[in-house]
C-alpha cells in the first residue's frame, strides 16, 4: 500500500524526482543553446560526445519529445510524492503545503538554477547529458514515436513539416559579426583579413585599378633605342605594350622574358614583338572575387578594364586584389602608396589619382565609394565645379585644402588627418578661404 511507504522513502523519491527534473530541463537548454557551428568542427575532428550531441539534434521533434515526456513524468510523480508527505505531516491542510513548497523548490532547483548552468556551460552539459538521452531514446523510442507522429499530424495542418531539420546557414552580414566577435580567439589583423575578403564581392575592378592615364606602358612607335630604355629602367615586371596610345594594345610583355632575350643577342623590334603575349581584358563592375578567381583559370596576372564599348579605363593586377585582402605590402601604409605624401607637419599632399578606397584604407576614413572612384572624381562631385587652388572645405567631415588643379582636373590637394571640426557648419564648411 502507498500509504505504508515510510516518511524517508518519500522524502528520497522527491529529491530524486527533483534532481531528474533539474536534469531534463538543464539538458534541454544546454543542447539548443550550444554553438552549432563549433559542434559540428567539434564532431569532424572525432570527438565522440559532439557526434552523439549532433547526431541527437539531427531530429530535434523526437529530442524535445524525449526531454518533454520526462521532464512531465518526473514532475508529475514529484507532484504524488510531495502530496503524499504533505497530507502525512499536516492532514489535509498539507496539500496547499506541499503544492506551494515543490513548485518554489521545482522553479529553483528544476528549472532556474539547471537552466542557468547549462545555459552558461552548454558543451559540457550538452555532452554529458547526450549519453543518458541517447539511451532513453532507444528505450522509449515507441512512446516517442508515436507522440511524435501525432504532434507532428498537427503541425501539417498548418503546413509545417517537421521531417527535415532545418539547416542553420550563415548570410555574409552574420559571418561579419561572428568574425567581429571572435574577439581574441582570432588575431586583429586575421580579421580583418577574413573580413575583406568578404568584401571581395561588394568592390568591383573599377574600384582599385590603375586609371589609364596613371598606366605605364611601352609605346613602340617611339624610337627603339628609347624602349630598350624603359624596358631596362622600368620597376614593373609586367607592362602593356601600345601603339601610339592605350587604346591601340598590342599585349603584354614580361620583364622577364626580355632579360632572357636580352642575353642571347641584340634585341630587334621583331624580336620583342614575338614575346609579346595577347592582352588579357575585364570588364568594368567584374567583382574582385569573381576576378580574382579568373585570373587563377586563366593564370593572368595582369588585365586591362574595358567599358561596354570596348575603351581601355584601367589596368587591375593580381596583386592590387591580394592587397584588397592582406593589406599593403610594406611595414607603412602612408609610403606604400606613392600618391599619398607625408609632410613633416603631420598633413598629407595627395595626388588625386588615388582611389577612394585607398584613400580609405590609408588614412582610416570612410568616404563613399558607391559614385566616383579615385579623389578628383569625388571632389568635383562634392563642388561641382573645378576649384581654384586654397580653396578648403570639408568632404564626408574630412578637411581638404586644394593645392593644385590643372585644366580638367584637381591635381593636388592637402590633408590634415588630425583636425577636427568643432561645432562648424555645413555652410561654414564649404565656404572658400
Amino acid at each position: 500500500m502507498i500509504s505504508e511507504i515510510p516518511i524517508g522513502v518519500l522524502i528520497a523519491a522527491l529529491v530524486v524526482l527533483v534532481l531528474l527534473s533539474a536534469f531534463f530541463s538543464g539538458s534541454e537548454t544546454a543542447l539548443f543553446s550550444i554553438n552549432r557551428y563549433r559542434l559540428r568542427h567539434r564532431a569532424k575532428s572525432g570527438h565522440r560526445g559532439a557526434k552523439r550531441t549532433q547526431r541527437l539534434l539531427e531530429r530535434p521533434d523526437r529530442l524535445i519529445g524525449l526531454i518533454l515526456l520526462g521532464n512531465n513524468f518526473v514532475n508529475i510523480l514529484a507532484s504524488s510524492a510531495a502530496t503524499l508527505i504533505g497530507m502525512r505531516l499536516f492532514g489535509d491542510a498539507g496539500i496547499a503545503i506541499a503544492a506551494g513548497l515543490l513548485t518554489l523548490v521545482v522553479l529553483v532547483f528544476g528549472e532556474v538554477t539547471p537552466k542557468t548552468l547549462a545555459a552558461l556551460n552548454p558543451e559540457r552539459i550538452a555532452f554529458l547529458a547526450s549519453y543518458v538521452l541517447d539511451a532513453l531514446l532507444r528505450i522509449f523510442y515507441p512512446l516517442v514515436w508515436m507522440l511524435n507522429g501525432i504532434t507532428n499530424s498537427l503541425l501539417r495542418l498548418f503546413g509545417i513539416t517537421a521531417d527535415k531539420a532545418q539547416h542553420h546557414h550563415l548570410s555574409p552580414d552574420e559571418l561579419r559579426t561572428v568574425v567581429h566577435e571572435a574577439g581574441s580567439l582570432v588575431p586583429q589583423r586575421h580579421q580583418q583579413m577574413l573580413l575583406s575578403i568578404l568584401d571581395l564581392e561588394n568592390v568591383t575592378v573599377e574600384h582599385i585599378m590603375v586609371p589609364r592615364n596613371d598606366v605605364l606602358g611601352l609605346d613602340i612607335d617611339q624610337p627603339w633605342d628609347r624602349v630598350l630604355q624603359q624596358l631596362v629602367s622600368s620597376q614593373h615586371t609586367r607592362l602593356p605594350v601600345y601603339k601610339g596610345d592605350i587604346d591601340h594594345v598590342v599585349g603584354i610583355v614580361h620583364l622577364r622574358n626580355f632579360l632572357a632575350l636580352q642575353h642571347k643577342a641584340a634585341v630587334t623590334k621583331a624580336d620583342f614583338l614575338g614575346i609579346v603575349r595577347e592582352a588579357y581584358f575585364i570588364p568594368e563592375g567584374t567583382p574582385l572575387n569573381t576576378q580574382l578567381l579568373n585570373f587563377q583559370q586563366q593564370r593572368e596576372r595582369t588585365g586591362l578594364v574595358v567599358d561596354e564599348y570596348g575603351d581601355i579605363l584601367g589596368l587591375v593586377t593580381l596583386d592590387d586584389i591580394l592587397e584588397e585582402i592582406v593589406g599593403e605590402f610594406t611595414t607603412d601604409p602612408a609610403m606604400a602608396n606613392r600618391a599619398i605624401h607625408p609632410q613633416s607637419d603631420g598633413t598629407y599632399l595627395v595626388d588625386c589619382s588615388v582611389g577612394v578606397r585607398e584613400l580609405n584604407r590609408t588614412l582610416g576614413w570612410s568616404l563613399p565609394t558607391e559614385g566616383p572612384k579615385t579623389l578628383n572624381g569625388l571632389v568635383m562631385e562634392y563642388l561641382e565645379t573645378i576649384p581654384e587652388p586654397g580653396t578648403t572645405f570639408l568632404l564626408e567631415g574630412q578637411p581638404i585644402e586644394v593645392v593644385q588643379t590643372g585644366e580638367h582636373a584637381v591635381k593636388t590637394v592637402r590633408i590634415d588627418p588630425t583636425y577636427q571640426a568643432r561645432g562648424r557648419s555645413d555652410t561654414a564648411a564649404d565656404a572658400e578661404v
